[in-house]
């Protein structure tokens, strides 16, 4: 049993592990003072104007509402004419483009008494006009400089078109695929998410101050991916141990990012909904973190209060929301309608107001919409950035970064350019409004390239390409099967893209059962009949259950919801003309009965691998995964060294971690090394395993590259019940490799501190 206990943060809004280092740095005085001087005016800018503003006008700027016939909810407050007169307008969403936005903040400019512009919004979750892979899909790249890029194009498309906000990144940690916003994250692992995070957030806010860049918003706070059953919208409970080292550390992140938005959650957090939750947004967020900016309800959130059972009336849930930190009430118009009651009353302190309104105004001042309310809304720069060359061509690249090849026996992958004859097979192999997945904001149909039309393209009129949709997603219908074998049968090689449709995951888009819908799985069996290689194009927005798949398929890309650049992408994949790199950030089960199945399980007093349990957890399935968190193959092949690992770590606190990895196929390509790290014996129970590095590295063909890791003794810590980070010392389990599951292991011992250092 461990003793020593060195406690290296008192409170959540201690040190993250997996967190950037903030170096501090020397500004000239020149440019403080200037930035002071910015500040100050700011103040005093926002302060005079709120004394100006009468009390309607003050909550007016905590109330947003959907300007258009775009619903991502139920049917909530209207906008109307008469609320842009009284000046109870803050902020405005799901409305894009120049031209609609113009219209919208000229009858808010001209009616309104004291000319406040309005914020507009938007869920620009993969793309705006280009839509990129989902950012589930995006994660497996494992690439930070491209998902920077595409958050970054992201921002420059939407801004173009007016938008000033994005309701994006989606932060939280997923574990459990039946959930269908498992699609919007970054999968599992808390540490990987951390840095996907960071990274999207400055991606938005790239430029911020400038016309180009967005406002990110981090959501939702917090443990939304961890519902009951997978079920949207359920209730969560967790332990405070688990919700300090898995569902927080990628707000925080957030926050070290400089995000300038959060968005509260749905869900219910161990008996108290996030949306009216004090202690989640006032006293970790704001006193703890120190977060500076807004908060924002999701849809309706602060009227569902009622429906959570811990508010009676609209005024008893405005004033729960709002007391908890809710600054801003999305769609259903309860603060407009109750707040300014509750102040009259008694029941709300006008300083309270003031705080929130100032937050918003300085968002708004940022943004400079004071200086200029019309300066994101120009039609010039709008045609030029959408859809652009340079974005589309990045597009093209995020899908291809994003692809995971799950087998590929006999080589079967890459195909030939000159094979003759190809059958394309499959709902989704023709078709251009599924493949851009859920959150497509303003994505349209005729920008999207299809499998079919990627094919084509790639291989020109030498090639012969039989197309046969085959089925459709839910339809019994067989009638197709006699055409889809008789394509097959002609064939020198069969594509089946299958999958889900893009709805299928998402919002309130839960699954039970996560087989391919439909007869999309007879199908696949009556093209295994033909006798011809069979290639499986999987198009999804979560883990499937593909044990009956991975048997059928001879080569089984996941290719995930790729987005505009669809077809194009899959075609440099399936020809060579990209070597797939990513790998899982989730794990792929195989069945539903496993779930959850994340790879960094806690151990137990009787794990599943010990001889009298003959290895299983459940008697009527192995355990393990049919895929691992971090499994991922290439065109190439990858031999790794011995792992060079000191026996212990060094008196700075840090160990050197070394491989050699030699790339032993016939391609160039890409290696994801990994590092993971296990705490031996500790305090609490401890996952098996868990992810503390990682390195994208370019090896050519026939070179070696060595890859070296720092580790931190500070990265070995845990949060306790008490919600305090720290670290013991003791073995620790130092593993490296190319998945979760096939790594090298060495020992390493940590001494600890001092008790004065």
């Amino acid at each position: 049993m461990k003793r020593t206990i060195v406690a290296v943060a008192c409170a959540v809004g201690g040190l993250f592990v997996g967190n950037a280092h903030h170096v501090s740095t020397r500004l000239p005085q020149k440019r403080v003072q200037k930035e002071l001087c910015a500040a100050d005016k700011e103040t005093r800018f926002v302060r005079d104007l709120i004394k100006k503003m009468t009390l309607t006008e003050k909550i007016g700027q905590l109330s947003q509402y959907v300007g258009g016939s775009l619903l991502t909810g139920p049917q909530s407050g209207a906008l109307s004419d008469s609320l842009f007169v009284r000046g109870m307008v803050g902020s405005i969403l799901n409305v894009g483009g120049v031209e609609s936005l113009r219209k919208l903040q000229e009858k808010n400019m001209q009616s309104s008494r004291l000319k406040i512009p309005v914020l507009f919004a938007f869920d620009v979750i993969h793309g705006y006009k280009t839509i990129f892979p989902t950012p589930l899909a995006e994660s497996c790249s494992w690439d930070l400089g491209l998902m920077f890029e595409t958050a970054k194009a992201a921002a420059i498309e939407a801004s173009a078109s007016g938008i000033h906000w994005t309701f994006a990144p989606m932060v939280d940690i997923a574990r459990d695929p039946r959930w269908g916003r498992i699609v919007e994250g970054a999968g599992e692992d808390t540490y990987l998410a951390c840095k996907i995070a960071e990274t999207r957030v400055r991606g938005f806010q790239w430029n911020l101050g400038k016309p180009n860049s967005v406002y990110a918003c981090a959501k939702h706070f917090v443990a939304y991916g961890a519902p009951q059953a997978g079920r949207d919208y359920a209730p969560v409970d967790l332990s405070l141990s688990t919700l300090a080292e898995v569902y927080l550390p990628p707000f925080k992140a957030c926050v070290d990012a400089g995000v300038h938005t959060f968005m509260s959650a749905f869900n219910s957090l161990n008996g108290v909904p996030a949306t009216g939750n004090r202690w989640l947004m006032t006293d970790i967020l704001r006193n703890q973190w120190k977060f500076h900016g807004f908060v924002v309800s999701d849809w309706n959130a602060v009227q569902e209060l009622k429906a959570h059972g811990v508010a009676e009336t609209d005024t008893d849930a405005a004033l729960m929301a709002f007391d908890a930190g809710v600054d801003m009430d999305m769609t259903d118009g309860l603060y407009n309608r109750c707040l300014e009651k509750a102040v009259c009353e008694g029941k709300l302190d006008m300083q309270a107001i003031d705080t929130s309104v100032e937050r918003i105004l300085r968002a708004k001042y940022a943004l400079g919409l004071f200086d200029d309310p019309y300066r994101f809304l120009d039609v010039k720069r709008e045609r030029r950035e959408i859809r652009s060359e340079a974005v589309t061509k990045l597009a093209r690249k995020a899908a291809a970064s994003s692809m995971v090849l799950l087998k590929n026996d006999h080589a079967t992958l890459p195909l030939s350019k000159h094979t003759k004859r190809i059958a394309l097979i499959g709902p989704l192999a023709d078709n251009r409004s599924e493949v851009m997945g859920s959150w497509k904001a303003r994505g349209e149909e005729s920008d999207v390239v299809t499998v079919l039309d990627g094919i084509k393209k790639k291989l020109g009129s030498d090639v012969a390409v039989t197309y046969v949709q085959g089925c459709d997603f839910l339809e019994p219908s067989t009638r197709e099967f006699p055409a889809a074998f008789e394509a097959a049968k002609q064939s020198d090689v069969v594509i089946a893209v299958v999958g889900e449709k893009a709805l299928m995951s998402g919002e309130s888009r839960s699954r039970a059962v996560l087989r391919l819908p439909g007869q999309q799985e007879a199908l696949l069996d009556t093209l295994q009949k033909a006798g011809r290689p069979l290639v499986v194009v999987l198009m999804n927005g979560r883990p499937l259950c593909l044990q009956k798949v991975d048997r059928q398929a001879d080569a089984l890309l996941e290719a995930w919801f790729p987005g505009t650049q669809c077809g194009n992408a899959v075609a440099d994949i399936l020809f060579g003309d990209a070597v797939p790199s990513a790998k899982l950030t989730t794990s792929f089960p195989l069945t539903e009965g496993q779930i959850p199945n994340n790879y960094n399980y806690k151990r137990s007093g009787r794990p599943g691998d010990m001889s009298h349990s003959s290895t299983v957890r459940h008697i009527d399935v192995p355990n393990r995964n049919l895929y691992p968190f971090g499994y991922g193959l290439s065109y190439t092949t990858f031999s790794y060294g011995e792992m060079q690992c000191p026996k212990q770590f060094n008196a700075d606190g840090t160990l050197q971690v070394s491989v050699d990895v030699t790339n032993t196929g016939g391609y160039d390509g890409e290696e994801i090394v990994q590092l993971y790290v296990a705490d031996k014996v500790a305090s609490m129970v401890r996952p098996v395993k868990e992810l503390k590095g990682f390195q994208k590295v370019f090896i050519p063909k026939g070179q070696t590259k060595r890859i070296d890791f720092t580790l931190n003794a500070r990265d070995l810590g845990f949060w306790n019940n008490s919600m305090q980070y720290i670290v013991e010392p003791g073995t620790f389990e130092i593993m490296v490799g190319t998945n979760s599951e096939d790594l090298q292991r060495k020992e390493t011992f940590w001494k600890g501190k001092k008790n004065n250092e």
